[in-house]
């Protein structure tokens, strides 16, 4: 059976899809989308990746209307945390933390989508 090498792309629906693109520049570092062939591509580390479907009435992603919600690999989650805060973004950093699995926390995008950021164990 053929399997997928992992993911190509996130595609998500924006009122403003270029000062959305700008935000994840400015603040979590991911390329914008070239606008020719000879530019590369935001490339991401390799490392684990979670595919995990929640339930419909899920209250994890946030409002019910996100119908996925980003998890993005950090390296060192209090640096990224104090680097969004310092700009002025709002991190929700989980009192759990660590799992086994690691440490989390989670800020919200300016279109207001969950977005969670996890640093390995």
């Amino acid at each position: 059976m053929e399997k997928v090498l992992g993911l190509g792309g996130v595609f998500l629906r924006s009122p403003n899809p270029e000062a959305l693109a700008k935000w994840y520049l400015d603040h979590l570092g991911i390329n914008l989308v070239p606008s020719d062939y000879e530019t590369p591509v935001w490339q991401q580390e390799a490392g684990p990746t979670v595919f995990s479907p929640f339930a419909q009435d899920t209250g994890y992603f946030g409002h019910p209307g996100q119908m996925a919600m980003l998890n993005f690999r950090v390296r060192d989650l209090a640096a990224m945390a104090a680097q969004l805060r310092a700009a002025g973004v709002e991190v929700t950093e989980d009192p759990d933390s660590p799992y086994p699995n690691g440490s989390f926390a989670w800020i919200t995008d300016p279109d207001g989508n969950k977005v969670e950021l996890w640093q390995p164990a």
